[in-house]
């Protein structure tokens, strides 16, 4: 039995890489970026307004000024207009490029406009230049703007298509294969006998995974031991990741690490100290395909996916790690075993924005209804009886 460290270093050693695909732009949200996204053009292209109002030559204002007859209106989207005599003004409206001859812009909150004149009426705090978004403020032409390795949200999808990428390159997530073990086990939609139960843990799972914008294929193997055997063979050849669900502890009819050793799977490390998810397998087939093999209680499942799968999925895809969260404890606990506790919480924030973890209680690893309830797991770690309320700890959410 290895502890949660070196389980966690051990799973992000061996995050692979998938390759890259393009995408059309409308698809592209909750991919990661596998290109350089440069400025094709500066940013902004030209000398913005940003304002409603009226644009004019500001020495005319600062020569005493304060009557502008309007000469015509500068829409946004239309060529640039230019100034005919510097005593005037041009309507401006906001987006439109900053007509020549003119160089700063007075909103219309602070006019008064009649007889198409605009008059000045608050001037205490106009200064030249104001109201306008200059040219390549922000970026300029061929300036790195994106790089490899970002999420794509709905900021990059804009920028995306602000430099005219209809179809952009993301990693390619993995083909992962999901199975459910156990006679126990009956689809969703059957009508379980009295000492059945339907499959949970591979829609949890695969909820957990649709954000990697993957659709996993979900399968059941019954506990019999030619046909887990014949059933992993299958979905090794066909998956870049495979995910179990129960058969990996030690009872009779637990046949998933036999028969992976049968198929030549390596076994990288099987029990973690921790608590929900000791009985945890990981391994690699001879094709490279990654298995995680977790137990089949749902709450043990649900936490080492969260936990350990989700962190291999954002190195294997490029992103860094996710920043690191905490949250004190809103009571005491106690927890005699000596292995890592993945206790569920409830998370709520106080006056000053800190993070607090507030213990539920629940029926074990087995009730999978006390997940709607929490956030996510804090992380106790072994080696210790109580833990008081006021400590800080790491926190996995998944909400």
């Amino acid at each position: 039995m290895i502890t949660v460290k070196n389980a966690t270093s051990i799973v992000l050693d061996y995050a692979l890489d998938f390759g890259t695909k393009l995408v059309p732009l409308r698809q592209a949200a909750g991919y990661v970026l596998a290109e350089d996204l440069n400025a094709d053009r500066d940013f902004p292209p030209f000398d913005r307004v940003t304002m409603d109002g009226i644009a004019i030559r500001y020495r005319t204002f600062a020569n005493g000024e304060r009557d502008f007859l309007i000469e015509g209106t500068q829409a946004a989207g239309v060529p640039q207009m230019k100034l005919r005599n510097s005593d005037n003004c041009l309507e401006v409206m906001t987006g439109a490029i900053l007509p020549q001859g003119v160089d700063t812009v007075i909103r219309y909150e602070d006019l008064e406009i009649e007889n198409d004149i605009a008059r000045i009426v608050s001037d205490d705090d106009l200064r030249e230049g104001q109201n306008i978004h200059r040219r390549a403020h922000d970026r300029s032409q061929g300036e790195l703007i994106l790089a490899p390795g970002r999420l794509l949200s709905p900021a990059e999808i804009a920028v995306a298509a602000t430099v005219g990428k209809a179809q952009i390159r993301v990693k390619k997530p993995p083909q992962v294969t999901i199975i459910a073990t156990g006679d126990e086990i009956v689809p969703v939609e059957a009508t379980p006998l009295t000492h059945q139960i339907r499959t949970s843990n591979t829609w949890a799972i695969s909820a957990l995974l649709a954000k990697w914008k993957i659709e996993a294929t979900q399968l059941h193997l019954p506990d019999h031991q030619e046909q887990t055997l014949g059933g992993l063979r299958t979905a090794l050849n066909q998956s870049d990741v495979l995910i179990l669900s129960g058969g990996v502890s030690e009872g009779k009819f637990d046949y998933v690490p036999k028969a992976l050793t049968m198929l030549g799977v390596k076994k990288l490390f099987h029990k973690v100290q921790q608590r929900p998810g000791k009985p945890f397998w990981f391994g690699q087939a001879p094709n490279g395909t990654v298995v995680f093999a977790l137990p089949g209680n749902p709450v043990s499942a649900f936490m080492c996916t969260v936990r350990y799968l989700e962190p291999w999925l954002r190195a294997s895809l490029g992103l860094s790690p996710m920043e690191k969260k905490i949250a004190a404890l809103s009571e005491d606990v106690v927890f005699k075993p000596n292995l890592t506790y993945f206790l569920q919480v409830q998370i709520t924030t106080d006056d000053l924005g800190r993070p607090w973890a507030k213990p539920l209680a629940g029926g074990g690893s087995g009730d999978l209804a006390n997940l709607t309830e929490a956030d996510g797991f804090l992380e106790l770690p072994a080696g210790r009886e109580r833990y008081a309320a006021g400590e800080v700890f790491a926190y996995w959410g998944y909400r």
